[in-house]
């Protein structure tokens, strides 16, 4: 099979940037013709501040969205507009599932201790899906140490089955790399990590992590369930992290 256009944008990316830092990545990133129109999705949760901060220093008038899935907690519905404020975030782009369909499929609030996927897909996927429309790529979180799964990440991959490209500046950066930018640049925190939630989703479905426990093991506590599924593998949706 030949590589597509966009199997072939991606390699010239990965070649262009290879050896660059994360923030001249998503600088660059921004400004270059192969790596099209960009987005960046944010949580505003436990690490999405260096993102978001980044963003703010190489291009303000980035649009940022943000899911809000309605059962999100007040701490971060609180931080996304503190720090919004304070980055002076140009084009913060805020979506929810549309009435109509939470009506249809959740008309009680209860989809989520029934069938969490389908919540996630209502809640989150599908409403992402539709403000990505008219992008040809976004910018995510994601980091190799977060998983085997992405031991082998890129800067640049091809998102199959919706022809966008996702930016990954953060792809080999260390959870002390992190600690460390938000130190230096005197960024806040989310106020929910002091309190034991080094990753955070919506308050019905994510508890607090005890010492010695996985990061991310406060998510979907007790179920066969780790990833709220907004990333794509051969055009279907897969659960494979928290995208920042």
């Amino acid at each position: 099979m030949q590589p597509s256009d966009l199997d072939n944008r991606v390699a010239t990316l990965n070649d262009r940037y290879r050896h660059h830092s994360a923030t001249a990545v998503l600088e660059h990133a921004l400004h270059d013709p192969d790596a099209g129109k960009l987005a960046l999705v944010s949580s505003f949760g436990a690490e999405s501040v260096v993102l978001l901060h980044m963003v703010s220093v190489a291009r303000r008038d980035t649009p940022v969205i943000f899911i809000d899935t309605q059962m999100l907690f007040a701490e971060t519905l609180v931080y996304q507009q503190e720090l919004a404020e304070r980055l002076d975030l140009r084009d913060l782009r805020i979506i929810r599932a549309a009435d109509t369909a939470l009506q249809r499929q959740d008309p009680d609030g209860t989809l989520h201790k029934t069938a969490p996927d389908a919540c996630c897909a209502l809640r989150k996927t599908e409403p992402l899906q539709r403000a990505l429309d008219g992008f040809g790529g976004w910018i995510t979180g994601r980091k190799r140490f977060q998983g085997s799964s992405r031991s082998t990440l890129e800067f640049f991959e091809a998102e199959d089955g919706t022809g966008r490209i996702k930016v990954n500046p953060l792809a080999h950066w260390a959870p002390e790399d992190l600690r460390t930018y938000m130190e230096e640049n005197r960024l806040p925190r989310h106020p929910l990590v002091a309190r034991g939630y080094p990753s955070i989703g919506c308050a019905p479905c994510t508890t607090r992590v005890n010492e010695g426990e996985d990061p991310r093991s406060g998510r979907w506590r007790g179920q066969d369930k780790t990833e709220c599924g907004i990333h794509f593998v051969n055009g279907r949706i897969v659960r494979q992290g928290e995208n920042a």
